[in-house]
Formats: C-alpha cells, sequence, structure tokens
C-alpha cells in the first residue's frame, strides 16, 4: 500500500506508516487498543529513553554490546528521552496491564534510528537486553515520578509555602472573626490563618519526600519474574548508578526485585500522599472562597485578584476562579488516587497488570498539582486584600468575644451577655459595661482582639 512499509515480528507481517519509527509490535498495539486516545505521557518517556540510555551503557562496561551500538543506542534514547520523538508513542494507555506494548514501542523507535544512524542494532537483542517489559515499566514509573516531584511538584510546593508565609507576616496583626463550624467564635489574625495553611503544604512536602525514598529503589534486574533470567547479576545495580549519574537523583537498585515487579506498593504510597495534598489544597482553597464571597452578601473578608469576567449574564460578576480550578484539582487527584487504590490491588503472583493505568495517573496528579500550586500562589495568595474595615465592624459585633469575660464573670452571666448582644445587636463591649460593673477601661483590656489572639488567660 502507499505510504505503508512492510515490518515483522514473531506474528508475522505488518503495515506500518512508511513514516513510522515504529515497527510491527507497536502497530499491533495500536491496532488492539483503540480505546481513550489517552497516551503515556512526556515524563513517563523521558524514563523510558533514560533508562534504555543507562542500560546501553551498563551492557557496554559489561561487555554484552559492542561500542558502536551502545554508543547508537544511547544517542537515540537519550533523544526519546529529551522528546525528540514523542510523535512515535502513540499507544493507548489501556492495553495490556505489563505495559508490554509500550516497553517494545521504545525498543523499536530506538533501534530504528540506530538502524538509521548505520549500527546494527535490533530491539529486544540490543535496545532490550538484559530486560523485561515487567521490570522496565515499573521501574519507569518509579523515575518519572520521582523526576516529576523533584523538579516539578516540590519546588512548586516551596513556592506555595514561601508565598504563604511571606503573607502571613504582613497579615500577622490584623485580626478576624475565627469560625468553627461556619459560625463565629474567637478572634484570630489573618497571620495565623495562613499559618495553618503553611504547614499543612510544609507536612505534605514532608510526606512526599518520605515516599521517594521508596520510589528511588528501581526493581530493573528482575527482568521476567524477578528470578533476573538473562540479566546479568550486575545489571540492574548499575543501571541504577548510571541513572543517578544522569539525573542527578539517588536512585537505587531494589534490594528485592519480586516486590518491586509484583506490586506498585510505593506508586500507592505516593499517590496517597499526593491525595493527602490535595485534601490540604482543596482546605485552602475552600478558606479562600468563604473569605473571598459577596463582596455585599458574603463574609467579604478578602478581595482576591480579579482575573477574569464572571458570568456571560451578569455584568461585573467576578468569580474565584483559581480556588475553584484548585478544588477540580484536588478532586481528580483523589479520583486518580482510588483508580490507583484498586490498580495497585492488581498484582497477580509476580507482576502487577495495571501499571500503564497507574503511571498515568500518577503523573497526571503529580502535574496538575505542581500547576495549581503555582497558579494558587501567585495568582490568588500573593495578590489578596483585606478589607479591613469590615472584617473590624464584624468583630466588634461578634458576641462571642465575651468568653474572654469567662474569669471575671463566669460563664452563665458572659451567655447572657452575649445572647442579648446578638438579639439587639449591639457589642459585647456595650452591654457587658451595663451588666458587669466593670469599667470601660477594663472591659477594652479584656475584650481587645488582638490582645485575645495570643490566647493565655487575660481577666486575672
Amino acid at each position: 500500500m502507499s505510504g505503508f512499509r512492510t515490518e515483522h515480528d514473531s506474528m508475522g507481517e505488518l503495515q506500518v506508516p512508511a513514516d513510522a519509527l515504529y515497527g510491527a509490535q507497536t502497530q499491533r498495539a495500536i491496532d488492539n487498543f483503540p480505546i481513550s486516545g489517552l497516551h503515556l505521557p512526556r515524563p513517563f518517556i523521558r524514563a523510558l529513553g533514560l533508562i534504555k540510555a543507562s542500560a546501553a551503557e551498563v551492557n557496554l562496561s559489561l561487555g554484552h554490546l559492542k561500542k558502536y551500538q551502545a554508543a547508537a543506542i544511547r544517542k537515540a534514547a537519550l533523544a526519546v528521552a529529551e522528546g525528540a520523538h514523542d510523535a512515535q508513542f502513540p499507544i493507548d494507555i489501556f492495553q495490556t496491564g505489563s505495559g508490554t506494548s509500550s516497553n517494545m514501542n521504545a525498543n523499536e523507535v530506538i533501534a530504528h534510528l540506530a538502524v538509521r544512524a548505520g549500527a546494527k542494532v535490533h530491539p529486544n537483542d540490543h535496545v532490550n537486553y538484559g530486560q523485561s517489559s515487567n521490570d522496565v515499566i515499573p521501574t519507569a514509573i518509579h523515575v518519572s515520578a520521582t523526576l516529576t516531584c523533584h523538579e516539578q511538584l516540590l519546588p512548586a510546593l516551596k513556592h506555595l509555602r514561601k508565598t504563604i508565609d511571606k503573607r502571613a507576616r504582613e497579615l500577622r496583626r490584623i485580626p478576624k472573626t475565627g469560625r468553627t463550624h461556619l459560625m463565629d467564635a474567637m478572634p484570630i489574625t489573618f497571620g495565623q490563618e495562613l499559618s495553618g495553611w503553611s504547614a499543612q503544604v510544609a507536612s505534605a512536602v514532608e510526606r512526599i519526600e518520605d515516599a521517594l525514598k521508596r520510589m528511588r529503589r528501581l526493581p530493573l534486574g528482575g527482568t521476567a519474574v524477578g528470578t533476573g533470567i538473562n540479566a546479568d547479576t550486575a545489571f540492574g545495580p548499575a543501571v541504577a548508578a548510571q541513572l543517578k549519574k544522569l539525573t542527578g537523583v539517588k536512585f537505587e537498585s531494589a534490594e528485592n526485585y519480586f516486590e518491586g515487579m509484583a506490586s506498585q506498593d510505593a506508586a500507592v504510597e505516593l499517590s496517597g500522599q499526593l491525595k493527602t495534598l490535595a485534601v490540604a489544597l482543596m482546605k485552602i482553597a475552600n478558606d479562600l472562597r468563604w473569605m473571598n464571597s459577596g463582596p455585599l452578601a458574603g463574609l467579604g473578608e478578602i478581595a482576591l485578584p480579579a482575573l477574569q469576567p464572571g458570568s456571560s449574564i451578569m455584568p461585573g460578576k467576578v468569580n474565584p476562579v483559581i480556588p475553584e480550578a484548585t478544588a477540580m484539582v484536588a478532586a481528580q487527584v483523589i479520583g486518580n488516587d482510588a483508580s490507583i487504590t484498586i490498580a495497585g490491588q492488581s498484582g497477580n503472583f509476580q507482576l502487577n497488570v495495571m501499571l500503564p493505568l497507574i503511571a498515568h495517573n500518577l503523573l497526571q496528579s503529580i502535574g496538575i498539582l505542581a500547576n495549581v500550586s503555582r497558579l494558587l500562589a501567585d495568582q490568588a495568595i500573593a495578590g489578596f486584600t483585606v478589607n479591613k474595615a469590615h472584617v473590624d465592624r464584624a468583630l466588634a459585633m461578634n458576641p462571642i468575644l465575651v468568653t474572654a469575660l469567662n474569669p471575671v464573670i463566669g460563664y452563665e452571666q458572659g451567655a447572657a451577655i452575649a445572647k442579648r448582644a446578638y438579639e439587639e445587636q449591639r457589642s459585647v463591649l456595650d452591654v457587658a459595661l451595663e451588666t458587669t460593673g466593670l469599667s470601660k477601661d477594663a472591659l477594652k483590656k479584656l475584650l481587645d482582639p488582638l490582645t485575645l489572639t495570643r490566647g493565655g488567660i487575660h481577666g486575672k
């Protein structure tokens, strides 16, 4: 057929687009899995390229490849890692559960490029030497997720925390009404409120960094079932060392290949920490939405930066679009984690058989969390303004301030004052001045909102 060439594999001949760098096994997978149109993401293809380049270097040093073969494979694999041939990886993520099709896709593309350069290279015999899809794909999940966390997510979270901390310092002396059960409670400063967000982000960073200790352990070298059949015993540790050299990340060979291939526990753990981060970001986003609500009929404590018109029918309406986007990212990550949890259970005997799904969902979660964390920092938290006059009025009328008088007048009299202040829409100070016998100066001192944010007993 015009525009096609004939390729073959162990099952026979097949027509492949003439300009394709892949071969028959990739084409079979394209034909077999027209399911979602979703492909394995760029970080995963990068990881495959880095693994194949490292494997070629190690196989040369161990005497299993000729110098010209290793050089050609390494050059082609690094081109794949750098993104030069992403269009040549068209296989759907819903494919064979081991990811064999995607491993062979990489082997075929790299071999084709090497042959073009004049080297006699076979996708299985040379590019895949000492490897199996069963250890390459789990390794690629670990490598891609680890690199994406180190290069994108962790820097984004540290930027988010730095932005929150800066605003917390700026707002440390501005008290506002605290809320529990969405109801008025004792005062808190904006700085204290934001410090809680900062601590949530810091804890998320700690959790993710701890999970990455397990993700850096690579099962490459286990080959088909974890025994290492057809691989040099030095291969796995040597490739991990080469990957460390290429990336600067402290990858190491797994102590037990059977665990790394039969299970995806490390990926499930990391996904769980991403879910925890998503929950924290959802909390922060919803706090911002509540604080920004109104501006007249809601809380109206802050004004988020106006980024775009908020309605196609209501002129002048502006919505909290970045917190809303953050909440949707959080929902997606939580859903991804549910899928990864189910996929993690699908390790039958010596192999997990939902690896492409784990790769896709895990990398999507990392990527969108990184992106939205920067947006939340730069487009929402960095630029919101406090409606101080409105905040001060609400605080002055807060009947719960009477809590500060408990050590002096007792709980029951305090409750009566709070109830009367609320019913008469008067300040606690005014009602307490009429009913307690305490002087105005004494009451002002006891009810000072900024003082009350410091805790302790202020009455005796």
